[in-house]
This record gives structure tokens, C-alpha cells and sequence, in this order.
């Protein structure tokens, strides 16, 4: 099962994400559920480097796969801010929809930075 956790501040602002685990929906190089979830925190991620403009803190399993990590810096600037918010809150809709759709595969989770459950 994938699992992805984002992280807010108390402001509501997601200052972190980390997905991990296989989906196991199908063989490998098949498996339409782990595609979506790749595709789609990718795109995000690449959204934040080149629309905001800036460098996250980014870790990647490369050679097993099935783990992204992703922290937004602490010295933002409004823009930056604003754009990420953006990318990082599409990001969490579209999870959730390929949650709705594969439940079994996806479990999305939110906690606040002191580790209070959405």
C-alpha cells in the first residue's frame, strides 16, 4: 500500500509530503496506481522548482523505489508561498481521487507539525 503523509503548520500551510510503499495494483510496469501517484507528485515537485522558483529538500529511493520526500524551505517569500500551496494543495486532490477510485491501494494522511491528525 502507498502511504502519504503531508505536513502542515498550524497555519494550514503543507510544509512537507512523504510518500512510500507500492501500491501492488498490478506487475510491475503495469501498475496504473503507482504510475498515478509517481506521475503526480513528480509534476508537483518539478511545479515547485520551476513555477516557485525554488530548491525543496528532496529525498528519492532511487534504487528501490516507493519512497519520495519532499520539505519546503523555511525562508519563503510570499510568492513562493503562495504557488507552492497551490501545487502541494492539487497534489493532495488528486491523491485523494485516485484514493476514491483505488482505496485499497492509497491511504493519505495529514497531520499538523505537532503531530495532531487532521
Amino acid at each position: 500500500m502507498i502511504q502519504a503523509h503531508f505536513n502542515r503548520l498550524k497555519s494550514n500551510q503543507i510544509i512537507s509530503i512523504e510518500i512510500s510503499g507500492h501500491a501492488d495494483a498490478g506487475p510491475y510496469g503495469q501498475d496504473i496506481v503507482c504510475a498515478a501517484v509517481s506521475a503526480l507528485s513528480i509534476g508537483a515537485i518539478n511545479g515547485i522548482i520551476e513555477l516557485a522558483e525554488l530548491t525543496p529538500s528532496i529525498e528519492i529511493d532511487e534504487e528501490n523505489g516507493g519512497y519520495l520526500s519532499m520539505k519546503l524551505p523555511d525562508d519563503l517569500s510570499e510568492k513562493q508561498s503562495s504557488t507552492s500551496q497551490i501545487l502541494l494543495e492539487s497534489l493532495l486532490l488528486s491523491l485523494k481521487s485516485v484514493q476514491e477510485e483505488s482505496p485499497e491501494y492509497i491511504k493519505i494522511k495529514q497531520t499538523n507539525k505537532d503531530g495532531g491528525a487532521f
